[in-house]
């Protein structure tokens, strides 16, 4: 059985490297169906600490296609992806395709092979954040409704699918990220404190990358009016500038408060040090709200709405959006001790969503 995975942004590389060592594990045992796993990356993180570090880092095989496409417009960059990996299903012809999240990597894999009538495989289907101005909205619900196989990280997600009438196919797994942080949580690198010359629960952690916040410039302005205040309570903010917002920020002229240590993205098993010892983490990033979770670290999401509902029910996550008044008030609660989150519940599965999924792969296409 052949299967071809497209990834294309850091996310996806964590979630890719899960399941290929899932899948090695089901073909080291000789009475299984031997699985061929192609991987495509599409290029959609081209730096090298957001993309091929992460290959070498997380041993992930590396990918026997490069697309090399890197950044443009969306429909541009969509676009371009369309083409080249409908050109590699077309030479590998595959038993299965699989995508991951919901980024333009996600939407191009799924519509090329659902054009080429190559069945679709999506990993974290079923998400909704239910505002349609968001790019990765657009993505995810429509590689759900091309996708023959929903792998669904969490109940809610099996019910939203529900409401918009899909329900064959749809398998509530439990989430990959989780599996993946058990296992890299044991490897974490911890020399970056010192590197940085941060202690355990005196920093903030912070990343901003969405569209929604970096393209608007109020936003932005805001956003960054809160990081300095949250280095003048907290004592201070380490912000991994992701290189479009970088790029951004210099275009603009933005000034960063010197108060803000800027880094590059740091590779995985360091940033897992760094969210483990925060004291909070503030982002955009749905990822990161979510291992936050993992870690229990209190999460300020710079977001006005999530498809991560479970860390806001649970109170991990505070949506504060680029609201001033409303960081100040979660970083108060945060100090006094008033915030505390219940790290109880377990919504994300019990950490084995990779072996159920080669399960059901294998069994679906024997």
């Amino acid at each position: 059985m052949k299967i071809v995975t497209v990834v294309g942004a850091r996310p996806q590389f964590i979630k890719a490297a899960t399941l290929s060592r899932a899948i090695s594990n089901h073909n080291s045992k000789p009475e299984n169906l031997f699985i061929e796993e192609k991987i495509v990356h599409t290029g959609q993180h081209y730096d090298p600490n957001m993309s091929d570090n992460f290959f070498q880092e997380l041993d992930i095989p590396q990918p026997h296609f490069h697309l090399n496409i890197g950044s443009g417009t969306q429909g541009a960059q969509t676009g371009k992806m369309l083409e080249k990996i409908e050109d590699v299903l077309q030479q590998e012809r595959p038993d299965c395709l699989l995508v991951y999240g919901d980024t333009n990597s996600t939407l191009a894999g799924a519509l090329a092979a659902a054009k080429l009538h190559i069945p679709v495989a999506h990993i974290e289907a079923g998400l909704r954040s239910f505002n349609r101005k968001m790019p990765e909205e657009v993505n995810r619900v429509l590689s759900d409704h091309v996708s023959n196989w929903l792998f669904c990280p969490t109940q809610t997600s099996v019910t939203n699918l529900e409401k918009e009438g899909i329900t064959n196919g749809v398998e509530y797994v439990g989430d990959l990220m989780y599996d993946g942080m058990l296992y890299y949580q044991q490897k974490a690198n911890r020399a970056i404190l010192g590197s940085l010359s941060i202690e355990p629960d005196k920093y903030i952690l912070a990343t901003v990358h969405r569209a929604e916040n970096t393209d608007h410039l109020d936003r932005l302005k805001a956003i960054l009016q809160s990081l300095e205040e949250a280095a003048e309570t907290i004592g201070s903010v380490i912000l991994a500038l992701h290189p479009r917002t970088r790029k951004i920020l210099s275009e603009k002229n933005f000034q960063i408060s010197n108060s803000i240590q800027v880094i590059d993205p740091a590779p995985y098993l360091e940033t897992i040090t760094l969210l483990q010892n925060a004291k909070a983490i503030m982002t955009d990033s749905g990822g990161m709200q979510k291992e936050a979770f993992f870690l229990q670290t209190p999460c300020l999401t710079l977001r006005d709405e999530t498809e991560w509902i479970e860390t806001i029910e649970c109170g991990s996550s505070k949506l504060v959006g680029a609201d001033t008044i409303k960081t100040r008030q979660a970083l108060d609660q945060l100090v006094s001790g008033e915030w505390k989150p219940d790290f109880s519940a377990k919504p994300y599965g019990s950490g084995n969503a990779a072996e159920a999924i080669t399960a059901c792969l294998t069994k679906s296409l024997v």
